[in-house]
Protein backbone atom coordinates (compact mmCIF):
# COMPACT_ATOMS: atom_id res chain seq x y z
CA UNK A 1 0.00 0.00 0.00
CA UNK A 2 1.38 3.25 -1.44
CA UNK A 3 0.92 6.83 0.22
CA UNK A 4 1.87 10.56 -0.93
CA UNK A 5 0.27 13.57 -2.04
CA UNK A 6 -1.51 14.10 -5.17
CA UNK A 7 -2.97 17.59 -6.68
CA UNK A 8 -6.44 16.69 -8.05
CA UNK A 9 -9.55 18.55 -9.23
CA UNK A 10 -11.96 16.29 -7.11
CA UNK A 11 -12.47 12.62 -6.24
CA UNK A 12 -12.85 11.87 -9.61
CA UNK A 13 -10.14 13.41 -10.58
CA UNK A 14 -7.53 12.03 -8.27
CA UNK A 15 -9.23 8.13 -9.12
CA UNK A 16 -8.06 8.80 -12.71
CA UNK A 17 -4.84 9.83 -12.28
CA UNK A 18 -3.64 7.28 -10.26
CA UNK A 19 -5.46 4.75 -12.14
CA UNK A 20 -3.71 5.82 -14.75
CA UNK A 21 -0.60 4.94 -12.82
CA UNK A 22 -1.81 1.13 -12.18
CA UNK A 23 -2.78 2.24 -8.40
CA UNK A 24 -6.05 2.10 -7.08
CA UNK A 25 -7.15 5.04 -4.08
CA UNK A 26 -8.48 3.49 -0.67
CA UNK A 27 -9.00 6.43 0.93
CA UNK A 28 -8.11 10.17 0.96
CA UNK A 29 -8.23 13.40 2.60
CA UNK A 30 -8.18 17.17 1.29
CA UNK A 31 -4.36 18.92 2.00
CA UNK A 32 -4.70 21.82 4.53
CA UNK A 33 -5.37 24.53 1.81
CA UNK A 34 -8.86 22.97 1.96
CA UNK A 35 -9.94 23.34 5.49
CA UNK A 36 -13.99 24.54 4.44
CA UNK A 37 -14.28 22.77 1.01
CA UNK A 38 -18.16 23.56 1.88
CA UNK A 39 -17.57 27.29 1.77
CA UNK A 40 -15.04 26.37 -1.34
CA UNK A 41 -17.97 24.92 -3.02
CA UNK A 42 -20.37 27.87 -2.06
CA UNK A 43 -18.40 30.73 -3.30
CA UNK A 44 -16.96 28.72 -6.43
CA UNK A 45 -17.61 30.07 -9.53
CA UNK A 46 -19.53 27.51 -12.14
CA UNK A 47 -18.93 26.68 -15.22
CA UNK A 48 -21.70 28.59 -17.62
CA UNK A 49 -22.38 28.63 -20.99
CA UNK A 50 -20.80 31.88 -21.74
CA UNK A 51 -17.54 30.56 -20.32
CA UNK A 52 -17.96 27.11 -22.54
CA UNK A 53 -18.80 29.62 -25.82
CA UNK A 54 -15.60 31.92 -25.37
CA UNK A 55 -13.66 29.06 -24.27
CA UNK A 56 -14.88 27.16 -27.79
CA UNK A 57 -14.48 30.10 -29.70
CA UNK A 58 -11.08 30.92 -29.10
CA UNK A 59 -10.22 27.15 -29.36
CA UNK A 60 -11.93 26.53 -32.68
CA UNK A 61 -9.86 30.06 -33.77
CA UNK A 62 -6.44 29.05 -32.77
CA UNK A 63 -6.65 25.28 -34.14
CA UNK A 64 -7.86 26.89 -37.62
CA UNK A 65 -4.77 28.81 -37.30
CA UNK A 66 -2.58 25.55 -37.33
CA UNK A 67 -1.44 25.83 -33.26
CA UNK A 68 -1.20 22.42 -31.68
CA UNK A 69 -3.54 21.28 -29.67
CA UNK A 70 -1.23 21.51 -26.42
CA UNK A 71 0.27 24.75 -27.33
CA UNK A 72 -3.71 25.91 -27.27
CA UNK A 73 -4.45 24.86 -23.73
CA UNK A 74 -1.48 26.20 -22.82
CA UNK A 75 -2.73 29.82 -23.90
CA UNK A 76 -5.90 29.19 -22.69
CA UNK A 77 -4.96 28.39 -19.41
CA UNK A 78 -3.77 31.68 -19.05
CA UNK A 79 -6.58 33.39 -20.58
CA UNK A 80 -9.31 32.16 -19.27
CA UNK A 81 -11.30 33.71 -16.14
CA UNK A 82 -12.96 30.67 -14.61
CA UNK A 83 -10.93 28.99 -11.87
CA UNK A 84 -13.06 25.51 -12.28
CA UNK A 85 -12.54 25.40 -15.65
CA UNK A 86 -8.47 25.83 -15.82
CA UNK A 87 -8.88 23.04 -13.07
CA UNK A 88 -10.04 21.04 -16.00
CA UNK A 89 -8.09 22.08 -19.32
CA UNK A 90 -5.13 21.90 -17.45
CA UNK A 91 -6.25 17.94 -16.43
CA UNK A 92 -6.97 17.74 -20.00
CA UNK A 93 -4.01 19.02 -21.32
CA UNK A 94 -1.85 16.23 -19.04
CA UNK A 95 -4.19 13.75 -20.65
CA UNK A 96 -3.23 14.66 -24.13
CA UNK A 97 0.31 14.87 -23.05
CA UNK A 98 -0.01 11.07 -22.30
CA UNK A 99 -1.75 10.23 -25.95
CA UNK A 100 -5.52 10.69 -24.79
CA UNK A 101 -7.59 11.47 -27.41
CA UNK A 102 -9.32 15.02 -26.65
CA UNK A 103 -12.74 13.80 -26.90
CA UNK A 104 -11.78 10.98 -24.11
CA UNK A 105 -10.15 13.29 -21.81
CA UNK A 106 -13.13 15.83 -22.26
CA UNK A 107 -15.31 13.04 -21.32
CA UNK A 108 -13.56 12.47 -18.09
CA UNK A 109 -15.66 16.03 -17.04
CA UNK A 110 -19.34 15.90 -17.83
CA UNK A 111 -19.44 19.14 -15.82
CA UNK A 112 -17.76 21.13 -18.39
CA UNK A 113 -18.46 19.03 -21.49
CA UNK A 114 -21.76 17.42 -21.77
CA UNK A 115 -22.72 14.60 -24.19
CA UNK A 116 -23.50 16.93 -27.11
CA UNK A 117 -19.99 18.62 -27.12
CA UNK A 118 -17.88 14.79 -26.70
CA UNK A 119 -20.34 13.81 -29.45
CA UNK A 120 -19.02 16.68 -31.77
CA UNK A 121 -15.69 16.59 -30.77
CA UNK A 122 -15.08 13.23 -31.64
CA UNK A 123 -16.69 13.69 -35.16
CA UNK A 124 -14.23 16.41 -35.23
CA UNK A 125 -11.18 14.20 -34.35
CA UNK A 126 -12.54 11.78 -36.79
CA UNK A 127 -13.32 14.17 -39.83
CA UNK A 128 -10.08 16.58 -39.45
CA UNK A 129 -12.59 19.38 -38.95
CA UNK A 130 -12.23 19.99 -34.86
CA UNK A 131 -11.91 23.85 -36.12
CA UNK A 132 -15.34 24.03 -37.41
CA UNK A 133 -17.25 21.72 -35.20
CA UNK A 134 -15.75 24.03 -32.09
CA UNK A 135 -17.30 26.60 -33.87
CA UNK A 136 -20.70 24.31 -34.59
CA UNK A 137 -20.36 23.93 -30.72
CA UNK A 138 -20.03 27.11 -29.62
CA UNK A 139 -22.91 29.10 -32.19
CA UNK A 140 -25.18 26.33 -30.65
CA UNK A 141 -24.43 27.36 -27.16
CA UNK A 142 -25.61 30.78 -27.98
CA UNK A 143 -28.42 29.92 -29.47
CA UNK A 144 -29.53 27.82 -26.46
CA UNK A 145 -28.76 30.31 -24.23
CA UNK A 146 -30.55 32.78 -26.08
CA UNK A 147 -33.45 30.61 -25.91
CA UNK A 148 -32.91 29.40 -21.87
CA UNK A 149 -33.15 33.05 -21.30
CA UNK A 150 -36.43 33.87 -23.57
CA UNK A 151 -37.83 31.50 -20.72
CA UNK A 152 -36.64 32.85 -18.16
CA UNK A 153 -37.59 36.51 -19.19
CA UNK A 154 -41.74 35.06 -19.74
CA UNK A 155 -41.08 33.38 -16.20
CA UNK A 156 -39.08 35.94 -14.22
CA UNK A 157 -41.70 38.88 -14.14
CA UNK A 158 -45.17 36.72 -13.35
CA UNK A 159 -43.45 34.80 -10.73
CA UNK A 160 -41.65 38.12 -9.03
CA UNK A 161 -44.89 40.63 -8.97
CA UNK A 162 -46.51 36.61 -7.58
CA UNK A 163 -43.87 36.88 -4.64
CA UNK A 164 -44.28 40.33 -4.19
CA UNK A 165 -48.04 40.54 -4.25
CA UNK A 166 -47.91 37.75 -1.52
CA UNK A 167 -45.77 39.48 0.34
CA UNK A 168 -47.57 42.51 0.76
CA UNK A 169 -50.88 40.85 1.42
CA UNK A 170 -49.41 38.62 4.03
CA UNK A 171 -48.38 42.00 6.00
CA UNK A 172 -51.84 43.32 5.35
CA UNK A 173 -53.40 40.45 6.86
CA UNK A 174 -50.86 39.64 9.80
CA UNK A 175 -49.62 43.01 11.03
CA UNK A 176 -52.44 45.86 9.51
CA UNK A 177 -55.82 44.21 10.25
CA UNK A 178 -55.18 42.46 13.84
CA UNK A 179 -54.38 46.79 15.27
CA UNK A 180 -57.85 47.18 12.96
CA UNK A 181 -59.04 44.54 14.97
CA UNK A 182 -58.30 45.34 18.57
CA UNK A 183 -60.29 49.02 17.85
CA UNK A 184 -63.42 47.25 16.14
CA UNK A 185 -63.54 45.00 19.38
CA UNK A 186 -63.33 47.67 21.77
CA UNK A 187 -66.26 49.18 20.00
CA UNK A 188 -68.44 46.24 21.19
CA UNK A 189 -70.74 46.09 17.84
CA UNK A 190 -71.02 43.32 15.33
CA UNK A 191 -68.60 43.53 12.53
CA UNK A 192 -69.35 43.22 8.74
CA UNK A 193 -69.38 39.02 7.34
CA UNK A 194 -66.83 40.07 5.07
CA UNK A 195 -64.44 41.78 7.65
CA UNK A 196 -65.13 39.34 9.64
CA UNK A 197 -63.76 36.48 7.38
CA UNK A 198 -60.78 38.30 6.88
CA UNK A 199 -60.45 38.49 10.23
CA UNK A 200 -60.57 35.21 11.01
CA UNK A 201 -58.01 34.50 8.15
CA UNK A 202 -55.63 36.51 9.78
CA UNK A 203 -55.93 34.88 13.20
CA UNK A 204 -55.39 31.75 11.05
CA UNK A 205 -52.02 32.95 9.61
CA UNK A 206 -50.96 34.38 12.93
CA UNK A 207 -51.81 31.16 14.49
CA UNK A 208 -49.40 27.49 15.01
CA UNK A 209 -52.04 25.99 12.52
CA UNK A 210 -50.03 27.79 9.90
CA UNK A 211 -47.12 25.55 10.22
CA UNK A 212 -49.68 22.98 9.65
CA UNK A 213 -50.31 24.56 6.30
CA UNK A 214 -46.66 25.19 5.62
CA UNK A 215 -46.42 21.32 6.10
CA UNK A 216 -48.59 20.48 3.96
CA UNK A 217 -47.54 22.50 0.88
CA UNK A 218 -43.84 20.94 1.60
CA UNK A 219 -45.50 17.66 1.85
CA UNK A 220 -47.31 17.98 -2.00
CA UNK A 221 -44.26 19.77 -3.37
CA UNK A 222 -42.23 16.66 -1.88
CA UNK A 223 -44.34 14.57 -3.39
CA UNK A 224 -44.91 15.90 -6.55
CA UNK A 225 -40.61 16.35 -7.00
CA UNK A 226 -40.72 12.45 -6.33
CA UNK A 227 -43.28 11.40 -8.59
CA UNK A 228 -41.34 13.52 -10.89
CA UNK A 229 -38.21 11.59 -10.51
CA UNK A 230 -39.83 7.96 -11.79
CA UNK A 231 -40.19 7.28 -15.33
CA UNK A 232 -44.08 6.91 -15.58
CA UNK A 233 -44.00 10.42 -13.47
CA UNK A 234 -42.17 12.38 -15.67
CA UNK A 235 -43.58 11.05 -18.63
CA UNK A 236 -47.25 12.33 -16.67
CA UNK A 237 -46.20 15.44 -15.47
CA UNK A 238 -44.68 16.57 -19.08
CA UNK A 239 -47.52 15.27 -20.72
CA UNK A 240 -49.52 17.72 -18.83
CA UNK A 241 -47.58 20.58 -18.70
CA UNK A 242 -47.76 20.33 -22.94
CA UNK A 243 -51.48 20.85 -22.65
CA UNK A 244 -51.48 24.01 -20.37
CA UNK A 245 -53.62 26.98 -21.44
CA UNK A 246 -50.70 29.68 -22.18
CA UNK A 247 -48.16 28.01 -21.28
CA UNK A 248 -48.51 24.52 -23.13
CA UNK A 249 -47.70 26.25 -26.14
CA UNK A 250 -44.76 27.77 -24.94
CA UNK A 251 -43.19 24.81 -23.43
CA UNK A 252 -43.73 22.84 -27.03
CA UNK A 253 -42.37 25.06 -29.25
CA UNK A 254 -39.39 25.32 -26.89
CA UNK A 255 -39.13 21.43 -26.89
CA UNK A 256 -39.36 21.34 -30.85
CA UNK A 257 -36.45 24.55 -31.48
CA UNK A 258 -34.19 22.65 -28.85
CA UNK A 259 -34.88 19.17 -31.18
CA UNK A 260 -34.05 20.81 -34.22
CA UNK A 261 -30.99 22.85 -33.04
CA UNK A 262 -29.76 19.75 -31.39
CA UNK A 263 -30.25 17.24 -33.88
CA UNK A 264 -29.15 19.84 -36.77
CA UNK A 265 -26.23 20.77 -35.29
CA UNK A 266 -24.96 16.87 -34.69
CA UNK A 267 -26.05 15.70 -38.01
CA UNK A 268 -24.06 18.50 -39.81
CA UNK A 269 -20.70 18.20 -37.96
CA UNK A 270 -21.06 14.74 -39.03
CA UNK A 271 -22.29 12.73 -35.96
CA UNK A 272 -24.18 9.10 -37.14
CA UNK A 273 -28.07 9.80 -37.08
CA UNK A 274 -28.76 7.03 -34.66
CA UNK A 275 -25.99 8.70 -32.17
CA UNK A 276 -27.34 12.09 -32.86
CA UNK A 277 -30.77 10.88 -32.01
CA UNK A 278 -29.25 9.81 -28.59
CA UNK A 279 -27.69 12.80 -27.51
CA UNK A 280 -30.57 14.96 -28.70
CA UNK A 281 -33.10 12.73 -26.26
CA UNK A 282 -30.68 13.54 -23.72
CA UNK A 283 -30.84 16.77 -24.36
CA UNK A 284 -34.39 18.31 -25.15
CA UNK A 285 -35.73 17.40 -21.49
CA UNK A 286 -38.92 16.39 -21.87
CA UNK A 287 -40.44 12.52 -21.25
CA UNK A 288 -42.67 12.61 -23.97
CA UNK A 289 -40.39 14.05 -26.91
CA UNK A 290 -37.80 11.64 -25.56
CA UNK A 291 -40.65 8.80 -25.91
CA UNK A 292 -41.11 9.44 -29.51
CA UNK A 293 -37.42 9.86 -30.44
CA UNK A 294 -36.76 5.80 -29.37
CA UNK A 295 -39.34 5.35 -31.70
CA UNK A 296 -37.67 7.26 -34.49
CA UNK A 297 -34.34 5.46 -33.34
CA UNK A 298 -36.10 2.08 -33.73
CA UNK A 299 -37.88 2.89 -37.02
CA UNK A 300 -34.31 4.06 -38.61
CA UNK A 301 -32.59 1.08 -37.70
CA UNK A 302 -35.27 -0.77 -39.07
CA UNK A 303 -34.96 1.58 -42.27
CA UNK A 304 -37.50 3.67 -41.96
CA UNK A 305 -37.88 7.86 -42.38
CA UNK A 306 -36.96 9.68 -39.73
CA UNK A 307 -40.26 11.96 -40.71
CA UNK A 308 -42.77 8.62 -40.18
CA UNK A 309 -42.65 8.39 -35.91
CA UNK A 310 -42.83 12.19 -35.69
CA UNK A 311 -45.70 12.40 -37.88
CA UNK A 312 -47.64 10.06 -35.83
CA UNK A 313 -47.36 12.26 -32.34
CA UNK A 314 -48.96 14.47 -31.43
CA UNK A 315 -45.88 17.13 -30.09
CA UNK A 316 -44.28 17.62 -33.50
CA UNK A 317 -47.03 19.74 -35.76
CA UNK A 318 -47.80 18.92 -39.53
CA UNK A 319 -45.26 21.43 -40.85
CA UNK A 320 -42.25 19.93 -38.97
CA UNK A 321 -43.08 16.88 -40.30
CA UNK A 322 -43.02 18.16 -43.47
CA UNK A 323 -39.77 20.31 -43.67
CA UNK A 324 -37.87 16.79 -42.44
CA UNK A 325 -39.58 15.04 -44.96
CA UNK A 326 -38.32 17.30 -47.49
CA UNK A 327 -34.91 17.43 -46.09
CA UNK A 328 -34.68 13.19 -45.80
CA UNK A 329 -35.57 13.45 -49.78
CA UNK A 330 -33.43 16.17 -50.90
CA UNK A 331 -30.52 14.86 -48.97
CA UNK A 332 -30.46 18.36 -46.52
CA UNK A 333 -31.79 17.44 -43.69
CA UNK A 334 -29.56 19.45 -41.51
CA UNK A 335 -30.39 22.34 -43.41
CA UNK A 336 -34.19 22.21 -43.11
CA UNK A 337 -33.65 21.66 -38.87
CA UNK A 338 -31.78 24.30 -38.29
CA UNK A 339 -34.66 26.34 -40.49
CA UNK A 340 -37.00 24.88 -38.28
CA UNK A 341 -34.88 25.98 -34.89
CA UNK A 342 -34.85 29.30 -36.28
CA UNK A 343 -38.77 29.37 -36.99
CA UNK A 344 -39.56 28.32 -33.57
CA UNK A 345 -36.56 30.76 -32.16
CA UNK A 346 -39.40 33.57 -33.44
CA UNK A 347 -42.09 31.18 -32.41
CA UNK A 348 -41.12 31.35 -28.88
CA UNK A 349 -39.84 35.13 -28.81
CA UNK A 350 -43.12 36.54 -30.21
CA UNK A 351 -45.03 34.05 -27.83
CA UNK A 352 -42.94 35.54 -24.56
CA UNK A 353 -43.78 39.03 -25.67
CA UNK A 354 -47.27 38.39 -25.85
CA UNK A 355 -47.56 36.52 -22.52
CA UNK A 356 -45.69 39.38 -20.69
CA UNK A 357 -48.16 41.56 -22.29
CA UNK A 358 -51.17 39.82 -21.57
CA UNK A 359 -50.06 39.02 -17.82
CA UNK A 360 -49.29 42.65 -16.96
CA UNK A 361 -52.80 44.17 -16.46
CA UNK A 362 -54.01 40.89 -15.21
CA UNK A 363 -51.76 40.02 -12.55
CA UNK A 364 -52.05 44.24 -12.09
CA UNK A 365 -56.13 44.06 -11.72
CA UNK A 366 -56.34 40.73 -9.91
CA UNK A 367 -53.45 42.02 -7.29
CA UNK A 368 -55.23 45.49 -6.58
CA UNK A 369 -58.77 43.43 -6.24
CA UNK A 370 -57.02 41.74 -3.48
CA UNK A 371 -54.99 44.63 -1.50
CA UNK A 372 -58.84 46.96 -2.29
CA UNK A 373 -60.74 44.50 -1.04
CA UNK A 374 -58.73 44.13 2.72
CA UNK A 375 -59.03 47.96 2.61
CA UNK A 376 -62.76 47.93 2.27
CA UNK A 377 -63.04 45.16 5.05
CA UNK A 378 -60.72 47.05 7.46
CA UNK A 379 -62.93 50.59 6.81
CA UNK A 380 -66.51 48.62 6.64
CA UNK A 381 -66.86 48.99 10.38
CA UNK A 382 -65.85 52.56 10.36
CA UNK A 383 -68.76 53.35 7.53
CA UNK A 384 -71.39 51.13 9.52
CA UNK A 385 -70.48 53.59 12.98
CA UNK A 386 -70.93 56.38 10.96
CA UNK A 387 -74.14 55.27 9.36
CA UNK A 388 -75.48 54.44 12.98
CA UNK A 389 -74.34 57.80 14.16
CA UNK A 390 -75.90 59.90 11.27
Amino acid sequence: MSKGEVEALDERSLRNKLRQKGLWLISFSSSDDALFPFLNNIFEKKIGLKDMVIFSRQFAAMIEAGIAILRVLTVLIDQTENQKLVAILEEVKKDIEQGVPLSESMAKFPEAFDTLYISMVKSGEIGGVLDKVLNRVAGFMESRNKLTNKVKTALTYPVSLLVISFLVVWFMLTFILPKFSAIFDSTGGELPAFTQSLINVSNVLRSPFVLVIVALIWFIASSLTAYYKSEEGRLAIDSLLLKVPIFGPIIQKVAIARFARTFGTLIESGVAITTALDVTKASIDNALLEQVLVKVKKDIEEGSAISNKLSESDVFPPMVTQMISIGEESGELESMLNKIADFYDDEVDSAVESLTALMEPVFIVVIGGIIGAIVVAMYLPIFNVINQIN
